[in-house]
């Protein structure tokens, strides 16, 4: 017991000993908690919410200092102003924030300024979120609010920053003041929120639009914008709450100056939905062939030539159907080299049993000869097959049946295709494997719920590009055999126009994009696996 005593009485004097070394050892005091405190804004001058607005200096003062991030695209002036203000301090640190207006202010405006996520504390950056400094320069502030969401036609989720626009409807309104008038209200989702709101609005009717507004200048550019809008008429006050779908429109029809992208091609870009019909004014030798030819997957069309003698050419492109829609254009040729033949495959390497193989081309092709191909099998046993000569897409189509766990190898001799030019192939030769049944899954679709056909089925990996695609006219299962094991999203485009394609809407003829609904998360497909997913249609 003594024994005992004595250990316990040492252990007690080292502890006290090591707690008095540390008390006298040097060192740094903690940081303490990281700052998570946004800048607060403690007063205004002139007062926010002021009436009879005359001012024309606005300042801000917070109660730490603050500097401006992002302000060009995060501060939403409405109604817009002519010219941008100036806003201090754009390079420092300070506790307010200076706005010199350089506008003559409308009467009996009640104007916002919404600065978004752009006043931040100087130290740690957080945000002041969405500060709004009101005012008017009449005798109230206008109190009303409209609400809503923005959604992409096409893709899961919509862009950042879309802007929301509201014009005012009175008698000089028309369809077109969206390319030309910038409207009376706006907002903007900024680079998170889904959501908008406009406030402080006064009662009347208006027509509501949101863009992508690539340009920032709060008007509708066909070419680079995307638009979503309300084809009703909104009436202030409400209770509705909207939800604007963004799409793309099919540009206007319009041509681009033709020109020689090689010594043996004129290359034609155009605009819209429609390609021009194409004349040649000049006179060319009998010798000389032409060949009009749709560059695949672009706005652009290839005339071909088959002699490099050729002096300035002269072309007339007309609209097919508008008589009125005629352009004329000489085109110089210029020393550059010639196209020539450059051939490959579709897939390159591994083949799964849904696949079709192609072989592709950049000229061409006017002639094939079957008998210059050839597809042995890994038993060295030649493999029956089909080359189909597609002239649209300009690619060989080869069909033959595929097995489990084969390699096949494909050879075209020289020969076996023919170009525009008269050039044949030299020797090609590919190899391809299929895998078993076991590597791959099956997933199965069921469609529930209030579903309009037909509907187009599609089948998305993870780079959101299209796996499958299926087109049903009646509600029945649908089945994508053979996939390679991964992540995919299930899309339905409901084809209201029965075009077996997803059609884009127009702005000014009030169409809407056909409707599209993605599937609720991912779904995992996995190998030797068969899952079944029902997809619940919910109005």
């Amino acid at each position: 017991m003594q024994y005992l005593r004595r250990n316990l009485a040492l252990l007690f004097a080292l502890c006290a000993l090591l707690a008095l070394s540390r008390c006298g050892r040097k060192g740094s005091p903690g940081g303490g908690p990281m700052d998570t405190t946004p800048p607060v804004l403690v007063r205004a001058e002139p007062p926010n919410n002021s009436t009879q607005f005359k001012a024309k200096r606005i300042r801000l003062y917070f109660d730490e200092y603050i500097r401006l991030e992002d302000i060009q695209n995060q501060l939403i002036i409405s109604p817009p102003l002519k010219n941008k203000p100036d806003i201090t301090p754009m390079g420092g640190a300070r506790k307010y924030v200076e706005i010199q207006l350089k506008d003559t202010l409308l009467e009996n405006t009640t104007y916002t300024f919404n600065f978004g996520q752009s006043i931040v504390d100087n130290n740690e950056g957080n945000p002041n979120n969405f500060l709004t400094y009101v005012f008017s320069t009449g005798d109230y502030l206008d109190s009303l609010s409209l609400t809503g969401a923005v959604a992409d036609a096409f893709n899961l989720k919509p862009d950042p920053f879309i802007s929301v626009l509201l014009h005012e409807i009175d008698t000089a309104f028309t369809d077109s003041v969206i390319y030309n008038k910038i409207p009376y209200y706006l907002t903007n989702t900024l680079d998170s929120a889904v959501t908008f709101s406009l406030n402080n609005l006064k009662p009347g009717t208006y027509h509501l639009i949101a863009l992508k507004d690539v340009g920032k200048n709060n008007l509708f550019d066909q070419g680079v914008d995307k638009i979503g809008f309300v084809s009703d008429t909104i009436t202030l006050p409400t209770d509705a709450v909207y939800v604007l779908n963004l799409f793309r429109e099919i540009p206007n029809y319009g041509v681009l100056p033709p020109s020689f992208s090689a010594s043996n091609r004129v290359i034609f870009g155009y605009y819209g939905d429609t390609a021009p019909e194409i004349s040649m004014l000049s006179q060319l030798p009998d010798s000389v062939e032409t060949k009009l030819t749709k560059e695949p997957g672009k706005d652009s069309l290839n005339l071909w030539i088959t002699s490099n003698a050729v002096d300035s050419l002269v072309f007339t492109l007309r609209h097919p159907n508008l008589e009125t829609e005629i352009d004329t254009f000489s085109v110089k040729p210029i020393t550059k080299a010639r196209d020539t033949m450059l051939l490959s495959w579709d897939p390159r390497q591994n083949l799964n049993f849904t696949d079709t193989v192609f072989l592709k081309a950049t000229l061409p092709i006017v002639q094939i000869d079957s008998s210059k191909f050839k597809i042995m099998g890994q038993d060295s046993l030649p493999v029956p097959f089909t080359p189909i000569l597609d002239t649209i897409t300009n690619r060989v189509r080869i069909d033959f049946e595929k097995n489990n766990d084969q390699t096949y190898l494909i050879d075209v001799f020289p020969g076996g295709i023919t170009d525009f030019f008269g050039e044949t192939n030299d020797t090609l030769r590919n190899r391809w494997s299929t895998g078993s049944p076991d590597d791959y899954g099956i997933l199965r679709v069921r469609i529930e719920g209030q579903a309009e056909f037909p509907i187009v089925v599609q089948l998305l990996d993870d780079k959101d590009e299209i796996s499958r695609s299926l087109y049903i006219e009646q509600n029945t299962e649908v089945e994508f055999p053979s996939l390679p094991p991964g992540k995919y999203r299930i899309r339905l485009i409901f084809d209201s126009n029965k075009n077996g394609r997803w059609d884009t809407g127009d702005y000014m003829t009030k169409r809407q994009p056909e409707r599209i609904i993605y599937y609720p998360g991912s779904v995992e497909v996995r190998a030797n696996w068969e899952q079944v997913e029902t997809f619940r249609i919910q109005e």
